[in-house]
């Protein structure tokens, strides 16, 4: 056999190898290789109000009924406390303060090499199904989902094959509890109001009808729940139910404390796939573990088997690839809506922190559709009048720059102990866990929204915000820090802020000057008419701003 033949032979050879292998990982991703079926049930802008969770004025015998088959959890925070950017978290399992992605309704591209988690499901051989919400900030791709739309279901899978199923359930949003007219069915006389809320029958009214609204969300749930169990495939599947945020009510949804980030999560592993179960796995128990939106496309993963992509900022509570919890829960906000804030926040599970890096914006900055519910304007009416005590007139007026609260005695979050001195340790502790994770994240976020489009072109911010000379987020963040403690004076030094060769560090040197208001801005005015003609238009109007706060 001559050279030439014994090559061919070789060829092909190999070839024949490729075609057994490429078969071999086929038949591992398909039906070879055992897998649950997982189930999320989803629902719109509710805390965990509900009577699993010891709320005895809700009606969620469903809910409650999976609970007790189940496990839930007690610390869980959406991480953004509005829709889109809180699904932009659960789809790629890293922050939006990482990714650019935390402004309401924005977009922005999607990191180079990752994938999102329904992308690693279906090459797993999963049957990926979205019913139906998607309001993403992330540019997704184009066939995301096997199937996307209102009549998406897991019966449409081909035999045998893994599903995953998200069923979005709408009934609770915002938008629902203001609806008249409207059928009750919880007295408002008897609704518990949180003690920033005015005792007003508006209010009482919008908080008994978003207990209503729970309550179907509930029938639909039991009617999801029927179906599986008609199908034979409860004992197959993984369910979970959580919401997306807090309740759509002023204070709660689009503040990034307890009051606006806690959500509820039940989670219910069959016999079957008890194997999977998070290590404190108990049968109508409850887990105190710390669970950020950040971990539930890692437990997806985790779950189906799938090893969890170094890029995912998450940890995975249950599945092959389960892993102990993080130390803090991770809030915050950026703009929402037509109103922009910036805001971060942390919790150790009893303590919030929260820090205001624009502070001079007051709490109820008015949004057109927050102002739609009664809630809102009467609460405003009522301050405007001058009728609100202290505890409620707050929410009116600008915000400190950090907040400390203790849920355990004051679950509504009204008593701020930051400037208590017995809490100047944990202050300390909070302060570095903050500045550490911004740091280590490189929290684009940190930008003014249009600078962050601006600097990153085409690139997405996340891949942009890698580089150190794009970006240097430690002396950033030590600058906004700085211009946020707005009792502390501005250091010496505070006009090389304004001539800094970054545009990051100069906007936060401006909003140092407009925090503390027209006297110390007066001081700056020469300074501050060079910047109208600065290269970043962020900067020219913060500057502008300031010019106009000082008068001709």
């Amino acid at each position: 056999m001559n050279a030439e033949s014994l090559r061919r032979r070789a060829i092909v050879g190999w070839l024949i190898f490729l075609c057994l292998a490429s078969v071999k990982a086929d038949d591992a991703a398909t039906s070879n290789v055992p897998r649950p079926n997982i189930l999320w049930i989803t629902a719109e802008d509710h805390g965990p109000h509900l009577g699993c969770y010891g709320d005895k004025y809700a009606t969620t015998p469903h809910l409650d009924r999976l609970a007790s088959r189940g496990m839930l959890y007690r610390r869980v925070w959406s991480t953004v406390p509005v829709c889109a950017p809180a699904r932009t978290t659960i789809i790629s399992g890293m922050y939006p303060h990482s990714t650019g992605s935390l402004h309401m309704r924005s977009m922005v591209a999607l990191p180079e090499g990752v994938k999102l988690y329904p992308q690693y499901l279906r090459e797993a051989g999963y049957y990926c199904t979205n019913n139906s919400k998607t309001d993403y900030n992330l540019a997704a791709p184009e066939m995301l989902w096997d199937e996307s739309s209102q009549q998406a279901h897991w019966k449409n899978r081909k035999p045998g094959q893994p599903f995953f199923a998200i069923f979005n359930l709408t009934q609770t949003h915002e938008s629902q509890i203001r609806k008249r007219p409207h059928e009750a069915i919880h007295d408002p006389m008897r609704v518990r109001l949180p003690g920033y809320h005015p005792d007003r029958p508006e209010i009482r009214q919008d908080w008994a009808q978003y207990y209503d609204k729970l309550t179907e969300v509930d029938l639909r749930v039991g009617e999801i729940l029927a179906e599986l169990e008609e199908a034979g495939l409860a004992e197959e599947t993984i369910v979970f139910y959580y919401s997306d945020h807090g309740a759509g009510l002023a204070r709660c949804k689009r503040t990034p404390l307890n009051c606006g980030l806690q959500v509820p999560l039940i989670v219910h592993i069959p016999e079957k796939w008890m194997g999977l179960a998070p290590r404190d796995y108990r049968v109508g128990g409850a887990s105190e573990r710390l669970v950020n939106f950040t971990d539930l496309a890692p437990t997806a993963l985790s779950l189906a088997g799938i090893p969890i992509p170094e890029f995912m900022q998450g940890r995975a509570f249950a599945g092959e690839f389960q892993t102990d919890a993080a130390q803090y829960l991770v809030g915050m906000r950026g703009r929402m809506d037509e109103r922009g804030d910036c805001v971060r926040s942390l919790s150790d599970g009893r303590y919030v922190y929260a820090w205001n890096y624009q502070p001079q914006l007051i709490y109820g900055q008015h949004l057109e559709f927050l102002f739609r519910t009664p809630t809102t304007r009467v609460w405003k009416e009522l301050f405007d009048a001058g009728a609100l005590p202290p505890q409620q007139a707050f929410f009116w007026h600008e915000k400190p720059t950090e907040e400390l609260y203790d849920l355990e005695t004051d679950r509504d979050e009204l008593r701020n102990l930051a400037e208590d001195p017995e809490q100047s340790e944990r202050m300390a502790e909070f302060r570095r866990g903050l500045l550490e994770r911004q740091t280590a994240i490189r929290d684009v976020g940190m930008l003014p929204e249009s600078e962050m489009h601006r600097l990153c072109g085409k690139e997405s911010p996340y891949d942009w915000s890698r580089t150190k000379e794009n970006y240097p987020i430690r002396e950033m963040l030590e600058t906004a820090q700085s211009a946020s403690s707005r009792c502390c004076p501005l250091k010496s030094d505070w006009e090389q802020k304004l001539a800094h060769p970054f545009s990051g560090v100069r906007y936060w040197g401006v909003m140092g000057l407009l925090i503390r208001g027209p006297k110390k801005i007066g001081e700056f005015v020469p300074r501050l008419k060079g910047l109208l003609d600065d290269p970043s238009p962020a900067v020219r109007c913060a500057a502008a701003e300031g010019l106009v706060a000082i008068g001709p």
